[in-house]
């Protein structure tokens, strides 16, 4: 596969009598058909949302080679990004987002002035690499222009509890997003089997978050 044969492909979960459609993009080191994406997808569009999944260029080529690839640079994924939105449903309010490196480049492409979506949901957000918290990937946050939300484990090695509530208090208001904590979850929202919680749970409440999110801005 070469970069010319990259396509623009989004699987669709429909629900029955959808409120909008939410375009989630995949994290940097798994694509569209890993469990977390698949079963996300599954518990949001059963809560009336119809979700659309994509691979990201570099990953269908890895798909194609069965051979692991990098993330290619932030220019290259928002350029595909906006290419999977020319393809969404026509009759749907549009809303994107994404686990990880997925939700950030959904944050970021908001901030270009020509996309119009009416909100972002990150599973995950990568605050600063993991052990690097001085390397904060928070600058464009001022600039989003609409709703965002931010579902994160407390645990999270990109941007733990006490680390977010501390940077969200140096932020004030300025372009802060909202934050949903799941319990004990790391970066991908799983607890410790000593918190008594399940990773089931916290995705359920995780998709129960979006879905009551996206009927309050629609309802304005």
């Amino acid at each position: 596969m070469t970069h010319s044969e990259v396509k623009i492909d989004i699987e669709w979960h429909q629900a029955g009598a959808p409120l909008a459609q939410l375009i989630l993009a995949h994290g940097a080191g798994a694509g569209r058909d890993s469990d977390f994406m698949q079963d996300m997808a599954n518990r949001v569009s059963a809560l009336g949302v119809t979700v659309g999944l994509f691979d990201f260029g570099y990953m269908q080529m890895a798909k194609a080679l069965d051979k692991r690839r990098p993330p290619e640079r932030a220019p290259k994924l928002l350029a595909h990004y906006r290419d999977v939105l020319s393809a969404q449903l026509d009759d749907l309010p549009v809303f994107i987002g994404g686990k990880s490196m997925g939700g950030r480049m959904a944050s970021m492409l908001v901030c270009e002035d020509d996309i119009q979506v009416q909100g972002v949901f990150a599973l995950g957000y990568p605050f600063h690499p993991p052990g690097k918290p001085e390397k904060l990937r928070t600058e464009h946050f001022a600039d989003i222009p609409c709703p965002f939300v931010v579902l994160q484990g407390e645990r999270d090695t990109f941007g733990n509890h006490a680390e977010v509530t501390a940077l969200a208090a140096q932020a004030e208001d300025q372009g802060w997003p909202e934050l949903v904590w799941l319990k004990d979850g790391d970066h991908s929202l799983k607890p410790r089997k000593a918190s008594g919680l399940t990773e089931a749970q916290n995705r359920q409440l995780a998709a129960e978050a979006i879905a009551a999110k996206i009927a309050e801005i629609l309802n304005g």
